[in-house]
């Protein structure tokens, strides 16, 4: 075959080629390329929500997930501290604002866990735990009495869901003049005593997945059966990672009774982190706090 047949047999063979793959692409639905899936930056997502991920697709989202408290500022919201002097052991009226995407003050907010913002503040040692709820003052501002106890720096957050938005948490630091000494992390266990109540923890945290806490409260060694809702339930948990402090809020499982308060959380790392229970009965709502190391799965410390 001489040299132009040649060249012509060829063209007609990637012709019959092209044809071909266009013909199974249109089959395949094929005619633009494939979208990627986008990932949450935000919130707290629920673990019993969508579809059950595989250890290896957690451990993927925790990769690429920003952990919730890390940022003052996410997805156009801002948190806005408008007071800037704190006194230890001085109660001040501490003021803030979340402003939105447009700049102007958030004043719009769905009701989340009955409230439409939760007010968490720790210190970076994590010996301190302050759950609050703000008040509104009018265009925007949010306020509330706050008494630190020492000198040192403690972390701020704000947990919300403006309305038409996702749900957030924000973080900023505070500084409290003066003299301070971090104190170590508590060590890890199971049991937490506070005003001659017993809490005691079941379950492991665990990063990458899924994992249940359970715990179960005791007066006087006899089990108390009979607690109380708090914000819309019977128990109310905060875990906060030693380190960066960063956040994470769960809430019980549905179903969960008073004798035994279930948690569903998933950490997003191996590491310590400092868990706060609050909890309610006879009128009174108590913190229990507890110091628990995340691991994974065939690793030990």
């Amino acid at each position: 075959m001489n040299t132009p047949a040649r060249l012509g047999a060829y063209a007609a063979g990637l012709g019959v080629i092209f044809l071909a793959a266009l013909g199974a692409g249109t089959a395949l639905g094929a005619g633009e390329p494939p979208r990627a899936e986008p990932r949450p930056v935000h919130g707290h997502p629920d673990p019993a929500a969508g579809h059950a991920h595989t250890g290896a697709e957690d451990a993927e989202d925790a990769a690429t997930t920003v952990p919730p408290g890390l940022q003052i500022s996410q997805d156009g919201y801002t948190l806005v501290p408008l007071t800037t002097t704190l006194t230890p052991r001085k109660a001040a009226e501490f003021r803030f604002t979340v402003n939105g995407p447009d700049g102007a003050p958030v004043t719009r907010y769905q009701v989340k866990h009955d409230k439409k913002l939760h007010f968490i503040v720790v210190s970076r040692d994590l010996g301190g735990f302050w759950h609050l709820h703000p008040e509104e003052a009018g265009d925007g501002v949010w306020t509330v009495r706050l008494t630190l106890p020492a000198a040192g720096t403690y972390r701020a957050y704000a947990d919300f869901a403006p309305e038409g938005g996702p749900d957030l948490t924000l973080g900023a630091d505070l500084n409290v003049p003066g003299a301070f000494e971090p104190r170590p992390l508590p060590p890890a266990e199971r049991t937490a005593r506070v005003d001659g109540y017993t809490v005691t923890l079941a379950g492991d945290l665990a990063p990458g997945r899924v994992s249940k806490l359970v715990f179960t409260v005791s007066k006087d060694g006899e089990p108390v059966g009979d607690l109380e809702p708090y914000l819309g339930a019977y128990g109310h948990l905060v875990a906060i990672r030693a380190g960066d402090l960063a956040y994470l809020h769960v809430h019980p499982e549905e179903g969960t009774t008073a004798a035994g308060v279930t948690f569903a959380a998933s950490a997003p790392s191996g590491g310590d982190y400092r868990l706060f229970l609050d909890f309610k009965h006879e009128g009174t709502v108590r913190t229990a706090a507890f110091t628990v190391h995340a691991e994974a799965a065939g690793h030990s410390r």
